[in-house]
């Protein structure tokens, strides 16, 4: 005999309406749930744990008798505008995750004796560009020109991300929910976001945007660890938010990316974007961008360009091939970094099996497949 369990309907409701659903969508495809909805009939367990998945709740939760409170650990904005007060399930549920990593790597490097790192927070109460431009690029080993020795803006970027990590910030590439590829993140919403902190600050960049808008993306959030603000961002068209730290991150990406004085005196010389992009080592967008700030361009000619590079970029992804090595993905969205430490932790007898399988949403026999071909 199946056992029948009571569950309150505003549960259900807020747990369809916080997975982003519309609730008559939802029951349209599932009238079983209505029927629980109207109180017609009780839902089993199994059907329940069914429910739950679908919505992306632990089950535990369905026999609360009201709602818990959720609220976004960190600030989040949206372009052109303030701060945003909900995101997307899917944008919430990543930056959870993200947290519990962080906690876990805290505590990890703490009691390995792992030094706080100097550069996090450094001008936190400070607002001039140059100064943290320069201080960003000293820490990282960086001179002005360190893009003139790569062929192309890609290999920048790969470069960056290496040197990034090597100095102990947690970079995560990804465009889905750990590695649901049903739960998508979707760019408009969330660029990145970044969480500060003095031993183990995390960036997470969305994989599916483009590489070129990645790279701006990256240095912003470079930016908000040298203030020390950890924040989340849709960065639409590559516009920032109508706030402060914001602007200023902003300014710092642009400067870093392309001094301002070598930008004006080789746009004097040809004002030509690609040519500028072949220059600087970065994306047609980002130059397109700098010419913006620096009234080379006017808003209308900028985003006029935006939407042609965005089509350009789009049919170019389409025709690439799809699929890929799982294990080269899921290093991306592990950071190497933080793989290396989950390892390092598991080999000394500091973190049970079960606690890394949970914290690299990896197990068996992949998550020993992973290591072997990655650390």
């Amino acid at each position: 005999m199946r056992t029948l369990v009571d569950v309150n309907s505003n549960m259900l409701t807020w747990a369809i309406d916080r997975a982003g659903y519309n609730i008559h969508d939802f029951t349209e495809k599932m009238p079983r749930v209505q029927e629980w909805l109207n109180g017609d009939k009780k839902p089993t367990i199994k059907q329940l744990e069914a429910f739950s998945k679908k919505v992306y709740l632990p089950l535990g939760y369905l026999f609360l008798e009201e709602p818990p409170v959720e609220k976004l650990p960190i600030p989040f904005f949206r372009s052109n505008s303030g701060i945003q007060d909900k995101v997307s399930i899917n944008v919430y549920d990543t930056i959870i995750l993200l947290q519990q990593r962080q906690s876990w790597l805290k505590e990890y490097l703490v009691d390995n004796d792992f030094q706080k790192l100097g550069f996090v927070g450094r001008f936190k109460n400070q607002n001039d560009v140059s100064k943290i431009v320069e201080s960003i690029r000293n820490t990282l080993g960086l001179e002005a020109d360190w893009a003139s020795k790569f062929r192309t803006w890609e290999e920048t970027l790969n470069h960056l991300v290496e040197i990034i990590e090597d100095a102990g910030i947690i970079t995560v590439f990804n465009g889905v929910v750990e590695n649901n590829t049903s739960r998508k993140i979707e760019v408009d919403e969330c660029r990145g976001f970044v969480l500060v902190d003095d031993l183990a600050p995390f960036m997470f960049i969305n994989n599916a945007d483009g590489k070129a808008a990645q790279l701006f993306t990256i240095v912003h959030e470079l930016a908000h660890i040298w203030t020390g603000h950890s924040a989340g961002f849709d960065f639409r068209k590559l516009q920032p938010a109508d706030n402060d730290i914001e602007i200023l991150c902003d300014k710092v990406a642009a400067e870093f990316l392309v001094p301002e004085n070598k930008f004006k005196e080789q746009w004097g010389k040809n004002p030509n974007i690609k040519a500028c992009s072949r220059f600087f080592k970065v994306s047609e967008i980002v130059i397109a961008r700098r010419a913006l700030d620096t009234g080379s361009m006017t808003r209308k000619e900028f985003f006029a360009f935006y939407d042609e590079y965005k089509n350009r970029e789009f049919i170019k992804k389409q025709n690439q091939s799809g699929g890929g090595d799982f294990y080269a993905t899921a290093k991306k969205r592990l950071s190497l970094t933080f793989a290396s430490h989950v390892n390092n932790a598991v080999k000394t007898g500091q973190l049970l099996y079960r606690d890394a399988y949970k914290l690299t949403s990896m197990k068996g026999d992949t998550f020993d497949k992973f290591f072997a071909k990655t650390i």
